[in-house]
């Protein structure tokens, strides 16, 4: 049987096509193929309990835009609370599925198939931003593009919540880690940081946690872009 680091490199394996290519272009394609096969491990059927601790605290606030979806748990969170909310996805498949779950629900989130790297084309902007596991994707020049469109998306003042892989992980399996001074870094013109927090993401491996950052990010650049 393989050990614990093996175990957890072959559980949250990202295929190759997954990665964000290097220059920041054709992002994401392999995501749709991991919706149509066996369940990804990401994908645990319920919120992040460390987005979910958000809502109960009343932190989340309408309009809500759930970044990089997936089947939208926590857009459907948001619809929850009575917030007007929107989840997008990069995947057809995964959209698919949240928009059966919002009507098996009875729940008026809206979902459509989009691309994070361009939140302008929307047409929105939000109060709330929420994002479980999309930042950490991304390569350097892919981030700057997010955060970018991300202004664009944001109200001033708003917030965006992000929960990401922590290079606190150990083991070399799973997504590009994420440093507390990378974010602080991504976030540092616009924006302020208002807390990176430890935390943890839940898998479909029983009994696996994932280490995280959960950071909160406040637009503070009052100019619309």
């Amino acid at each position: 049987m393989p050990g614990r680091a093996g175990q957890l490199a072959s559980v949250l394996r990202y295929p190759a096509q997954m990665i964000q290519e290097a220059d920041g272009s054709a992002p994401y394609h392999g995501f749709d193929a991991a919706y149509r096969g066996l369940r990804p491990p990401w994908d645990i059927g319920r919120p992040q309990p460390a987005l979910l601790e958000l809502a109960k605290v009343g932190a989340l606030v309408g309009p809500v835009l759930d970044v990089g979806c997936g089947t939208g748990e926590h857009a459907l969170l948001a619809a929850e609370l009575g917030l007007e909310a929107t989840g997008i996805d990069a995947s057809p498949s995964a959209i698919a599925i949240a928009e059966r779950k919002a009507a098996q629900r009875g729940l008026p989130a809206r979902f459509m198939v989009a691309d994070a790297l361009d939140l302008a084309a929307i047409g929105q902007r939000y109060a709330t931003v929420l994002d479980s596991g999309l930042f950490h994707v991304f390569s350097d020049p892919a981030r700057a593009r997010f955060v970018d469109g991300l202004r664009q998306a944001v109200l001033p003042g708003g917030r965006y919540f992000m929960l990401g892989f922590s290079d606190r992980q150990l083991g070399i399996g799973g997504p590009r880690r994420l440093s507390a001074s990378e974010i602080r870094a991504a976030f540092r013109e616009g924006w302020t940081v208002e807390a990176i927090e430890p935390a943890h993401m839940e898998t479909t491996m029983e009994g696996r946690v994932i280490e995280a950052w959960l950071a909160t990010v406040r637009r503070t650049d009052a100019q619309a872009r």
